[in-house]
């Protein structure tokens, strides 16, 4: 075989299309590449003009391209267009224009690739990030994306100006200016969590920001690295401003504080002269001091678990990951001291770790107590397990009291809306939804004239 008949060979199985174009864009020469990619068989093409296939939007920037190279003996281009198949349709192609030194061969030589996926994904791509940018320029939170290590910023919306006061601009110019507008009292745990996050770690964190507004104004930031093959790529996150929220916690916390002391200095003097009026009087004013006692006591904690529900949920715990074991071996305790005559049963493994706010122990123990004081006689029976499961931990209160009203359970399972008229017996079942809810569990609950079964369910640690 010669080596004119081995290029010949190598020219038709070629993947790319390629086609010799004289100086008039007259085909010349195809090769069958181009049956799979367009459609034509070589011959159907050869002897026509090029220019015909090409999408009419694109034949201006072809033909500039196509005149600049055939004037340049040596010289080449790049260009992408769309070429009609041979099913109607439109093929994108990307082109190399060739006009080889060679004298021996006439005309410009194009090596034709199919990218009409890659145009596809562009284009979807370019969709996306006009929609991303459309919805972040109208949302009130700051939407922002940064490098691995905070040395590049590249994406932020517009409501950043707004909320941090400063130009976005500035902060393109230095990633590191934000920490310019931060109150100097939070830079610290601001650069901790931001060493968390370039560490590989989830970061959720409030400060102040904006010195145009004397810092008055509070920011809740959460950022997510986005790791590739392991290692952090990138730092996504949001800032919302909250200050109105801490303006209404701050007043409620005001009001609480108040409230709580008014009432717990109006029942000593309310209890002191019951337990007066209990000890001196005859029946059947004595009876009556004495519930007025009872009613003043139940009050007061009242108010301590109110107190307890306010901490909760303006505080804004973040679940964690802890060890359910000793939470509720530590509620058990407390229970056996209060109440030495109750009978508990326990199974509890030696560890079971998920992920829960601590404040869990105090609903364990509110359970607890409820199954205690509604016992069924003087002596109540009542059981506690902590069970693993591959996707969570459950803790199980079984007692032996009168079955607990509907409303009540409805409290616990969330099934009851606070707003409505009747808000159950006590705030003390409110404190366990709560508690659960904010650690993304839920609790089930099983009644029978035997007694009741609550199980608290709480995710494991992912």
């Amino acid at each position: 075989m010669v080596m004119g008949d081995l290029s010949s060979v190598l020219l038709e199985h070629a993947r790319e299309k390629l086609a010799v174009v004289d100086a008039a864009g007259t085909f010349v020469y195809v090769n069958e590449a181009s049956t799979a990619i367009v459609g034509y068989e070589p011959s159907q093409l050869v002897g026509d003009r090029a220019i015909e296939y090409i999408h009419p939007d694109d034949r201006k920037t072809v033909l500039e391209q196509f005149e600049a190279v055939m004037a340049a003996t040596g010289s080449s281009a790049t260009v992408r267009y769309r070429h009609a198949a041979a099913d109607g349709e439109w093929v994108w192609l990307e082109s190399r224009f060739t006009n080889p030194p060679d004298e021996s061969l006439e005309g410009c030589v194009v090596s034709s690739r199919d990218i009409s996926e890659q145009v596809s994904a562009e284009r979807e791509r370019r969709d996306a990030e006009s929609r991303l940018r459309t919805i972040a320029g109208t949302v009130g939170d700051v939407l922002w994306m940064f490098d691995e290590d905070w040395a590049e910023v590249l994406f932020v919306n517009p409501a950043y100006e707004e909320v941090f006061g400063q130009p976005v601009s500035t902060l393109e110019d230095d990633p590191q200016a934000f920490l310019d507008v931060v109150h100097p009292d939070d830079v610290p745990c601001v650069r901790e969590a931001m060493d968390r996050v370039a560490s590989g770690e989830s970061a959720d964190i409030e400060y102040r920001v904006n010195p145009e507004a004397d810092y008055g104004r509070w920011v809740w930031v959460r950022s997510e690295p986005i790791l590739e093959d392991g290692d952090v790529d990138r730092i996504v996150g949001f800032s919302r401003d909250v200050t109105d929220r801490r303006r209404r916690e701050r007043q409620l916390a005001v009001m609480d504080n108040l409230l709580r002391h008014n009432l717990r200095n109006d029942m000593s003097v309310i209890l002191g002269n019951a337990e007066c009026i209990a000890s001196e009087a005859s029946e059947p004013s004595r009876g009556r001091a004495e519930i007025i006692r009872l009613q003043g006591q139940e009050l007061l904690e009242s108010a301590n678990k109110q107190r307890e529900i306010i901490e909760l949920l303006t505080e804004r715990p973040v679940p964690e990951s802890i060890d359910l074991v000793p939470i509720v071996a530590g509620a058990i305790d407390r229970i056996r001291d209060a109440h030495p005559e109750a009978t508990i049963e326990t199974s509890l493994p030696d560890a079971a770790t998920a992920r829960a706010l601590y404040e869990v122990e105090l609903a364990v123990t509110e359970l607890l107590e409820n199954a205690v004081r509604y016992g069924s006689d003087e002596t109540p029976e009542l059981s506690v397990a902590v069970r693993t499961r591959s996707d969570g931990v459950d803790i199980v209160i079984r007692d032996d009291c009168p079955p607990i009203p509907e409303i009540e359970f409805r409290v616990l399972t969330g099934d009851w809306r606070m707003d409505d008229v009747y808000h159950t017996s006590g705030l003390g079942l409110w404190l366990v939804h709560w508690v659960v809810d904010l650690s993304d569990g839920h609790v089930a609950f099983e009644r029978s004239e035997g007694g009741n079964t609550i199980v608290v369910s709480l995710p494991r640690d992912s």
